[in-house]
């Protein structure tokens, strides 16, 4: 049932008629994963609850990279989150070779955040590695190379327990699809996905063999608290999620905001309407997408980092008293 509704949410956007309304173009990561299927919900909502827009998704590629073209002008919507923001806004690390970026970031705005989910590192049941401490040279799947989930997941591992990737470890280069595939094959050790539990992903490997979470041997120490600084906190990925998972205990991981951002010089009143026709329809989820039960307004409109709210998205927030 959950594969369905997955399914479902994220077809029905990519689908979904172009009317007479005003096109907006939403890019998202790999329509498998649970935060496009969030961005594909959100679609949904919108066009089917309110007549001056309709919102055509794309899921596939790197949020970065979408980001930086809603900067840009050519996109309308993409994920974002609070530490690549102020990355691009800076200029720096995936962004370091992109001279306009920090004007572009000048043209993001937020429409609303959502919590990206716990970032579950997992092995095979019977495998010899416990701990992320044991993954030296091992082969591991971190995310897509250059993104965001990458270089949060390589930070993670490196803060708490010293060991670089392309050194200690190696980090394939894959896209989230064949990241997963290599680990439903095993030719690597490790698969790491950030999502709110119950995953699909591995809801689909513990139906055939048994999945084990690691983290870290230590998670406590000045170093780790400065890696995850303001706006990434710790967070436990329980035990007994999954039928086939080995796992005794709870393993301490962490988490992080996204959200989804939109070109900041969209007219306030459409990103009004499109916030209201969200929130104001939010119960139309199914009670049994999980990532639905996480969203709330309060989350939605907080400030974290530097991006600001679209004000179109501020003036919805404001009547219902979320800011």
């Amino acid at each position: 049932m959950k594969h369905l509704i997955a399914s479902a949410a994220i077809a029905a956007a990519l689908s979904a008629p172009v009317a007479a309304q005003e096109a907006l173009r939403m890019a998202t990561i790999a329509p498998s994963l649970g935060q496009a299927i969030t961005m594909a919900t959100f679609a949904n909502i919108v066009n089917d609850n309110q007549d001056a827009v309709t919102i055509e998704v794309a899921a596939g590629g790197a949020a970065t990279l979408h980001m930086l073209e809603v900067g840009r002008g050519n996109l309308e919507m993409s994920m974002t989150s609070p530490v690549i923001y102020n990355l691009m806004a800076a200029g720096k690390a995936m962004y370091q070779k992109e001279e306009d970026a920090a004007e572009a970031s000048k043209n993001v705005a937020l429409l609303m955040w959502f919590p990206y989910g716990q970032y579950h590192f997992a092995v095979r049941g019977d495998s010899d590695i416990e701990l992320l401490d044991d993954i030296e040279g091992a082969t591991v799947f971190l995310g897509p190379q250059g993104g965001g989930a990458f270089n949060a997941a390589k930070g993670w591992i490196e803060a708490t327990t010293g060991l670089v990737a392309g050194e200690d470890y190696e980090a394939i280069t894959s896209n989230w699809q064949t990241g997963f595939q290599a680990f439903l094959d095993g030719t690597i050790d490790m698969y790491t996905n950030g999502c709110l539990d119950p995953c699909q992903q591995f809801l689909q490997f513990t139906e055939t063999e048994t999945l084990r979470f690691i983290g870290p041997e230590s998670h406590e120490g000045e170093g780790v608290d400065k890696w995850l600084g303001k706006w990434r906190y710790r967070a436990e990925v329980p035990a007994g999620l999954y039928e086939g998972q080995t796992n005794d205990a709870a393993v301490m991981s962490f988490d992080t905001a996204v959200g989804i951002a939109v070109r900041g010089d969209i007219d306030e009143e459409i990103v009004y309407q499109m916030t209201k026709a969200f929130w104001d329809n939010i119960d139309s989820v199914t009670s049994e997408a999980p990532w639905a039960k996480a969203l709330d307004i309060n989350f939605a409109a907080s400030q974290r980092g530097q991006m600001q709210l679209h004000p179109g998205a501020a003036r919805y927030y404001k009547e219902v008293g979320a800011m």
